[in-house]
């Protein structure tokens, strides 16, 4: 299922979620159905979490190279994969492949080499 960008205007059905995407200066809406995968509703938005490198040099959202990073600005549930857990924590970008999004959601694609830094 590929993402449907709108713009901004026009409400979400009963069925769909919003996923706001701050990026290169730039917003970009985003609507799906709850349930999907953060990482590849990007993905399949064109708005790749990974840097020139790391687009062809990563685990597949895996959750294990720490390479589809994006910053969490409104909406996600708590994290619950070990490495997400200790991202937020200490400040570093939450792995997108292991977000799900269920409810409304606004992101931010940070700017980086392979991974993000801290805040």
């Amino acid at each position: 299922m590929a993402a449907d960008q709108t713009t901004g205007d026009d409400p979400p059905t009963a069925t769909e979620v919003r996923v706001t995407v701050r990026h290169d200066g730039a917003e970009t809406v985003l609507t799906t159905t709850p349930g999907r995968n953060l990482r590849n509703l990007l993905l399949d938005a064109g708005l790749s979490p990974y840097t020139r490198l790391t687009s062809r040099a990563n685990c597949g959202g895996r959750g294990i190279c720490a390479t589809c990073g994006v910053r969490i600005r409104e909406g996600a549930e708590p994290p619950s994969h070990w490495h997400d857990r200790l991202a937020d924590r200490f400040g570093y970008p939450r792995l997108s492949c292991q977000v799900t999004v269920e409810d409304d959601l606004t992101v931010e694609l940070p700017e980086k080499l392979v991974w993000g830094g801290r805040e």
